[in-house]
């Protein structure tokens, strides 16, 4: 990509098409953890200056996906590693401890693969898995705003004499300015949801960066412009069947979710120790050289790794819940039992992930605020995320599921 596309991607002047590159095929679970480490290696070194400047990771993406990452969930009778969920948590994990806004972009791409899974017909299934395992980025259109709920939306589907049109407004759309295939939800004439694959480069489609949240700022998480775009009715997949049939669509993606959070957090505890190692004094009163001997910090920095092993313990529970339950016949019983057991390590890598990004500051001291170091990003990418799930509804539907037997509402926030 030249300077000059770069430029006008940052300055929000175009939306430019994402280059295809030839993508490497991942066979086994341990060779996609292997190269998410090395990836997460080389991804950590630039992760607070792009932060810092607002830089949109295209390289860092471009990278991801030659590297075959983004095909490991596509099933092996269409050709790809179709490795466990365990495998896919930890991948994620250990790319968002060292960059979360770029672990972040690839979200939606397996979000969608498990629609794509539950939802889609053979054809469409040959068609979008290729493209996926030819290194081509799956991105999102879901969310609007100016709706009551997430889960209303105005975006609408119609069939007119030239065929069918879709129109529509949509923002928190992350992944889509990086993308090779924006699907968006919609409305159908019946008004039943569906869900549009739009190739980039369609007439009347328009990706803008316009996110300005002060967290998970690559994340390019703006606004997408529908625009009486043409559909082809084999793009179309009835998202509204989804919800008629128990599955793990909403738990798997909830996975990530907590994944994600799980990354930040160990990468604040991570930064913490540092900080309290090679840069901070002790307390005049402590009568200690170091403040890494200060017995205060001592019992801080234990308790939070305990919490943070905590939250790792019940997210690598929790996938090997999904991957037993994907390998059996899935029922309205083991759909709940699945979000239940997501819900709970979404709890606790949302605490630990809010804990840690601020107690280190406690534990670090006044030098640690200083903007030259960025540790404040841990604390606004930990609070930007975690809103993406309320974790009181968490807490909510793991009490209501034990206490009174009620399953949790089936959509992609549980």
């Amino acid at each position: 990509m030249s300077s000059t596309a770069t430029i006008a991607i940052e300055e929000n002047q175009a939306d430019l098409l994402p280059r295809v590159l030839p993508a490497h095929r991942i066979g086994s679970d341990q060779e996609a953890l292997d190269i998410a480490r090395a990836l997460a290696a080389e991804f950590r070194s630039g992760a607070s200056e792009r932060d810092r400047e607002r830089r949109l990771p295209w390289a860092e993406i471009e990278k991801f996906s030659a590297s075959g990452l983004g095909g490991i969930s596509v099933p092996r009778a269409f050709g790809g590693a179709e490795v466990s969920y365990r495998t896919l948590a930890e991948v994620f994990r250990v790319l968002c401890s060292a960059d979360p806004a770029l672990g972040q972009i690839p979200q939606n791409h397996f979000g969608i693969l498990g629609v794509v899974a539950q939802s889609a017909d053979a054809a469409q299934k040959t068609r979008i898995y290729a493209d996926v395992l030819a290194g081509q980025r799956i991105g999102n259109a879901g969310p609007e705003r100016g709706t009551q709920n997430i889960l209303e939306m105005k975006a609408r589907l119609l069939e007119t004499p030239n065929g069918y049109r879709l129109n529509g407004k949509k923002f928190y759309s992350t992944g889509a300015l990086f993308a090779h295939w924006v699907p968006v939800k919609a409305l159908d004439e019946q008004g039943r949801v569906v869900l549009v694959f739009v190739r980039r480069g369609t007439p009347g489609l328009t990706i803008v960066d316009d996110w300005s949240g002060f967290g998970q700022r690559t994340t390019a998480s703006g606004t997408v412009l529908l625009d009486n775009l043409p559909v082809a009715v084999e793009n179309v997949l009835p998202l509204h069947r989804q919800a008629e049939q128990a599955g793990i669509q909403g738990p798997v993606s909830q996975l990530i979710q907590a994944a994600i959070d799980a990354g930040i957090a160990e990468a604040a505890v991570d930064d913490a120790i540092h900080f309290v190692r090679t840069r901070s004094r002790p307390w005049a009163d402590s009568g200690v050289e170091r403040a890494s001997d200060d017995p205060y910090v001592i019992r801080d920095i234990g308790d939070l790794k305990i919490r943070l092993h905590a939250a790792n313990a019940l997210l690598a529970k929790a996938a090997g819940l999904l991957d037993q339950v994907a390998a059996v016949t899935i029922d309205a019983e083991a759909s709940a039992r699945a979000s239940i057991a997501v819900a709970k390590a979404k709890v606790l890598t949302t605490e630990i992930a809010l804990h840690a990004s601020e107690k280190l500051f406690e534990l670090a001291g006044s030098a640690a605020t200083l903007a030259e170091h960025n540790l404040d990003r841990h604390w606004r990418n930990a609070r930007t995320h975690t809103l993406h799930d309320p974790v009181r509804w968490k807490l909510h539907a793991i009490g209501n599921y034990l206490l009174n037997g009620i399953a949790p509402a089936r959509h992609s926030w549980n």
